[in-house]
């Protein structure tokens, strides 16, 4: 199998390294030199552009960050779209608005393509165990041309049915979470530093009670740690609550906590922290507060 793949970054990368070492032959693309150097470094090779990347290619993996990207890398300047053969299967695993896919699939279906709406879950260190949970949906035929590519970079693959979007829609909800969660934990953290709580013991009590969350163990430990590196950046969810905001609209149904999460994240932006690691909402409340939350 020939794997044109677009979108080397943090999860990206590791994504196409493991296709490779599953012994997939992968031409990969990205704007950043370094990241089609260490794809290479791997056994990959490195294509001049999205359409260099899908010339050959019976599977295109799409891995990048907006629905703006997912466009201009399928249909702009050297797009993948015009060179990709007929019958070729688009895997999107980008999070964009549900209604996006499904216009993508229409268009693929005009220039005989097929499309797996299969966003991710799982971050960077998933994509680089292999541990991935692939939310996805398209027709039979799109599953079956992308199966083995899916179960190399995923520990779970959820089939939700042959309509392109819900797999987004479902990738959607699942940030309305994530992100609620974190902002929450940001708060809930400086609260308690503020009201005098040792910060370190206070995510130690919050671990291992009925506040706790998924998110509060995976991101608080930065906040202790002073390390924003990001991992997954504020911006990421300055667009995906955006996106369910804007889907909420769409729909005409009410998102209250979202919306005030979304706002969290924005300040965060505003304040010059969007690309450091989402848990940098933390900061905003520290700068109000006068405190730091730190081990």
């Amino acid at each position: 199998m020939t794997i044109g793949f677009i979108g080397l970054g943090a999860m990206g990368l590791p994504m196409a390294v493991n296709l490779l070492k599953a012994g997939m032959s992968v031409r990969g693309f990205d704007v950043a030199p370094a990241a089609m150097e260490a794809l290479a470094e791997a056994g990959g090779e490195a294509a001049a552009d999205p359409a260099d990347a899908a010339g050959e290619a019976s599977l295109l993996i799409v891995m990048v960050a907006t629905a703006q990207q997912v466009e201009s890398v399928l249909f702009g300047e050297a797009g993948a779209v015009p060179a990709l053969p007929r019958g070729a299967t688009v895997v999107l695993n980008s999070t964009v608005p549900p209604s996006f896919a499904r216009s993508l699939a229409a268009r693929l279906e005009e220039t005989g393509h097929l499309l797996l709406d299969a966003p991710v879950s799982g971050g960077q260190v998933g994509a680089q165990a292999g541990k991935l949970t692939i939310m996805a949906s398209g027709p039979e035929e799109a599953f079956a041309a992308a199966g083995a590519a899916l179960e190399v970079m995923a520990g779970k693959v959820y089939r939700l049915g042959a309509e392109p979007g819900i797999g987004s829609s479902v990738k959607m909800v699942n940030q309305l979470l994530a992100g609620v969660h974190i902002a929450a934990a940001c708060e809930a953290m400086a609260l308690g530093t503020r009201a005098g709580a040792d910060p370190a013991t206070l995510y130690e009590v919050i671990s291992n009670s009925a506040g706790n969350s998924w998110m509060f163990t995976n991101r608080v430990p930065h906040i202790l740690e002073r390390d924003f590196t990001p991992l997954s950046a504020v911006e990421i969810f300055v667009k995906d609550l955006g996106i369910v905001l804007d889907t909420g609209r769409e729909l005409r149904f009410p998102l209250p906590l979202s919306a005030a999460a979304h706002q969290q994240f924005l300040g965060a932006a505003a304040a010059g922290l969007g690309r450091e690691d989402d848990s940098a909402v933390v900061k905003v409340y520290e700068k109000l507060a006068g405190i730091e939350v730190k081990g």
